[in-house]
């Protein structure tokens, strides 16, 4: 196996191939369905597909040519099922079966030291998926269904393929219009889709050619369903318009002529004894929920802890002996739960070598691809994060370090005439800050085009031309992050779909980060993702506000200070105050949440006493938050928030309190971003 650097990350190898295998032959089994003559289910073969894609690229990677071969020639036959030109018949399901035995017999060999016992069956494999598939037929249709061509051209070939699937089947096809606050709309956008999966089949998501509110995004979502139009849109409400997609007159058929016959395959006898069903990999792959699990465990038992505090403090106002007994077992018990918790969240922490290694490789393959030099500088591949955040972390950092080769450096002898060097600069950095690890994508490209940005929202209609010409340089940036966007002015093999950048943002957001992006025409583009350690149990800043709890996770808190009113000013509408000569934004807690009894509003005077203003700080973002009292410290644990809070703005989940006091914990970096970008206050909260 080439560019075998550690024995470690061999285990890593193996262990996350012989997952990957599993998890594609159950999926294969799911398809099953195909051989009674059912469609088979497009989520599951897009699942299969993915798995075959991952496969090729992890083998590749680490230079088990046979396994990148023979799931390359998976993938491809896969392709050609999912777009239709081949139909998944028990033939074809046979065939595909047979793929993750043999895939299986190469770990085996792989973990052995490199046994090539398999080379002739897994070219032979190859050989008969590759000759499974047809040529391709002319393009598909796009079914019977009057869509402009300004909804045409822009759909990829799968989405014609499904519009033609749908038209095959005789439902309806639906293009349901929204619009949502450009603050929120990755969560709204995502409702949206998850509000209409189960009437129907979600083609394809599209940015809206007619512009709404200069504060709004409006997109439209393709919808093939048998449901009358009633029932879609009471599913959606009264957050968009639903309408249905009238059908063309019959035209001829173009679908491809089913495949001729073949003979079946001929049986491949195996030379090798049977292969051992022991398991190749001697690492233990814990499942992070059954982690969580032993957290939330812990967290409850921190509560125990906090009443039996309180319990031995009334016993020695009775007992000094027996209260003093009990407080002394308290704090045994208080250090063996800090022994637990630290000893879970080690099992938890992996380095960022994990991914940053992978990432070495994707680069130099690429490099190749576009026919770029690329330096590639990697620097923190010992920080260590999460075994959460890390595995969600891998897509957001491949995104942008592909956009970084394809869309940010230029052409060798482009950087020669710029006076530049002919290998580009592309750096991958991480550092620990606190209890946050703060992690850089940059390079020394050209830089991003405020002007081509500036052409594209306005092409696009994502921006109202009045609103563009006002915005702020920061948020003309930010643009790039919104579904669809591409400065791209044709489509490649990496990038320029305008799919990526919206799915960064989602997915950072999702663990409570943020990502801050800066960049200079002709000398190339930063970005700074600041992630938490970790997001199982964190040290907590109880505060109040017009008589709610709120927690605000201390790794956050920058400093507390107590204020008189007249230290608060005002500038341009917004209250702000100064802290070692630098001006920070200030904001109300209660009036951020829309409460009831929040206080006067920003325009009016402060109440007269002391005022607390918590200053939290994600990057270089600064925010003072005002409250009515700091009612201590405590460690918790974070919840998910119910159904009906699900999406609330500006909290990050919920968490006990003890005493059957239930409280919201701030995302902060939500509650800044929202701030500093003037968002309206939100409704109640509390």
């Amino acid at each position: 196996m080439a560019d075998r650097r550690s024995q470690k990350a061999v285990s890593e190898f193996l262990s996350e191939a012989q997952e990957t295998v599993e998890t594609l032959a159950r999926e294969l089994l799911h398809l099953e369905s195909a051989r009674r003559g059912e469609e088979a289910d497009p989520q599951v073969l897009n699942a299969v597909f993915r798995g075959a894609h991952s496969l090729k690229g992890l083998s590749s990677m680490f230079g088990v040519e046979r396994m990148a071969r023979l799931a390359h020639a998976l993938e491809d036959l896969l392709d050609e099922v999912r777009l239709g030109r081949r139909p998944l018949d028990g033939a074809t399901l046979d065939l595909l079966l047979e793929a993750p035995d043999l895939l299986n017999r190469i770990l085996a060999e792989e973990a052995q030291g490199g046994l090539t016992n398999t080379d002739g069956p897994a070219e032979d494999l190859s050989r008969r998926l590759r000759s499974a598939s047809p040529p391709p037929p002319s393009p598909h249709p796009g079914g019977d269904y009057d869509l402009g061509p300004e909804v045409r051209q822009v759909l990829t070939e799968y989405e014609e393929h499904r519009l033609a699937a749908n038209a095959r089947k005789g439902v309806s096809l639906y293009r349901i219009r929204a619009a949502f606050d450009l603050a929120t709309f990755d969560q709204g956008l995502a409702g949206l889709n998850a509000a209409l999966r189960p009437v129907g089949e979600v083609i394809s998501t599209l940015p809206s050619s007619r512009p709404g509110h200069p504060s709004t995004i409006a997109f439209e979502v393709l919808l093939g369903s048998k449901e009358p139009a009633s029932r879609v849109q009471a599913a959606v409400g009264a957050r968009a318009e639903v309408a249905e997609v009238p059908r063309r007159a019959a035209a001829p058929s173009r679908e491809p002529p089913p495949p001729a016959s073949r003979p079946p395959a001929e049986p491949h006898p195996s030379d090798a004894p049977d292969a051992s069903l022991r398991s190749v990999s001697q690492a233990v792959r814990v499942d992070i929920r059954k982690l969580d699990g032993l957290m939330n465990a812990v967290g409850e038992l921190s509560l125990v802890k906090a009443n039996l505090f309180r319990i031995a403090d009334l016993a020695r106002s009775v007992g000094a002996e027996l209260g003093l007994e009990l407080w002394r077992e308290a704090r045994t018990l208080e250090r063996r739960l800090a022994e637990l918790q630290g000893g879970i969240l080690e099992v938890r922490m992996v380095p960022l070598s994990q991914v940053f290694d992978k990432l070495s490789r994707m680069v130099r393959k690429i490099s190749r691809e576009v026919d770029k030099e690329i330096d590639f500088q990697v620097s923190g591949g010992d920080v260590e994060l999460d075994k959460l955040i890390v595995e969600e972390l891998s897509d957001p950092l491949m995104h942008l370090i592909r956009n970084a080769i394809d869309h940010g450096i230029e052409p060798p002898r482009e950087r020669a005439r710029a006076g530049k060097p002919r290998a580009g600069r592309v750096a991958l950095s991480a550092r620990q800050r606190g209890n946050h690890v703060e992690i850089a994508v940059e390079d020394d490209g050209g830089g991003i085009d405020e002007e081509r940005v500036r052409e594209v929202a306005l092409q696009r209609g994502l921006v109202a031309a009045e609103a563009l010409r006002e915005m702020a340089r920061r948020d003309l940036l930010n643009l790039v992050f919104v579904p669809g966007f591409s400065t791209a002015r044709q489509v490649t093999a990496l990038s320029g779909r305008g799919v990526g950048m919206d799915v960064v943002k989602s997915n950072l957001a999702a663990m409570s980060g943020i990502i801050e992006l800066s960049s200079e025409k002709g000398r190339g583009t930063r970005f700074e993702l600041t992630l938490p350690v970790t997001l199982a149990i964190v040290r907590a800043l109880v505060v109040k506000v017009s008589g709610h709890s709120y927690a605000v996770p201390l790794n956050s808190v920058l400093e507390i200070l107590a204020l008189e009113p007249r230290d608060i000013r005002t500038i341009e509408t917004r209250e702000v105050l100064t802290l070692r000569g630098a001006t920070v934004p200030l904001v109300r807690l209660g009036t951020f949440f829309g409460l009831a009894a929040a206080g006067p509003s920003p325009a009016l005077a402060w109440p007269p006493g002391k005022l607390y203003v918590v200053v939290v700080g994600l990057a270089q973002e600064r925010l003072g938050v005002a409250v009515d009292d700091i009612a201590g410290q405590q460690d918790i644990v974070v919840k998910p928030l119910g159904k009906a809070l699900e999406g609330l703005r500006g909290v990050a989940g919920a968490t006990d309190l003890g005493g059957r006091r239930t409280v919201l914990v701030l995302d902060v970096g939500a509650v800044i971003e929202d701030v500093l970008r003037g968002s309206p206050a939100r409704q109640a909260a509390g």
